[in-house]
């Protein structure tokens, strides 16, 4: 395996919590550019891999390297290339979406002019000059999903982690955030998203799903229907995490 090609990889992570076992030796890999589904229901242990990933939780055993760094010795390195969108937007309601920006550009460490250069062109690049001076509580949801994404993804991450990001909004807003995901990846970014909305799997170049804190599929939607004879991707999960022992 050429590791230069992967964005992540991972090696019999796991992670416990006393005698409970959140996430039971997993093992795969993200290539760069590529849009990578990790679903799961409730409490299969979802979020608990991606904080790992992210550098926020130290797993109990195994490895894994994320732009090229070690998830448990570099973890603070990892942290200054990826970005992350969680469900609730991790936004500042009092605050406007420019300031919001420009918050989120500081603790990235970019400069004042690259805040206010890379914030012009975005707010330009997704028809929000508009909503520039508004305060975030006053923003439709669509619109501040948007702008969720612009802050995690201000300073340019090699990837950006996405948690739930589509949760609560309609199908035609959901559809068009695809298209910024979309557009990200064309641009060399790697996109890692979990998701309950098994359409949205679709979208995905590759989906792993996790049943009682292991991977118990991982391939392309087209040949995941194909080895489970299913027209959806909504009836492969179905069928893959019909066993599963852990509530929903």
């Amino acid at each position: 395996m050429n590791n230069s090609e992967y964005a992540i990889t991972v090696k019999d992570l796991t992670k416990k919590f006393g005698d409970f076992t959140a996430v039971d030796r997993i093992t795969f890999d993200v290539r760069k550019g590529e849009i990578f589904g990790f679903l799961g229901a409730n409490g299969a242990g979802k979020t608990t891999a991606m904080r790992m990933l992210c550098g926020l939780s130290v797993p109990t055993s195994g490895n894994g390297r994320v732009a090229g760094f070690d998830i448990v010795r570099q973890a603070e390195m990892i942290k200054r290339r990826i970005g992350y969108m969680s469900q609730n937007f991790s936004l500042y309601q009092n605050l406007t979406a420019e300031e919001n920006l420009r918050l989120f550009g500081t603790i990235y460490g970019l400069s004042d002019r690259e805040i206010k250069t890379r914030s012009q062109r975005l707010f330009q690049d997704l028809d929000m000059e508009s909503m520039r001076g508004k305060r975030v509580g006053d923003i439709p949801v669509g619109w501040k999903q948007k702008l969720a994404f612009v802050a995690a993804t201000i300073h340019l991450p090699e990837i950006v982690f996405l948690d739930e990001p589509t949760g609560g909004v309609d199908p035609v807003t959901r559809r068009k955030f695809w298209e910024l995901i979309y557009k990200a990846t064309a641009d060399g970014m790697t996109v890692f998203v979990t998701t309950h909305y098994l359409d949205e799997a679709e979208y995905c170049n590759r989906v792993s799903i996790m049943v009682d804190g292991r991977i118990e599929a991982l391939d392309s939607p087209d040949n995941l229907k194909k080895r489970y004879d299913a027209d959806t991707m909504d009836e492969v999960f179905r069928m893959v995490a019909k066993n599963a022992k852990r509530a929903e």
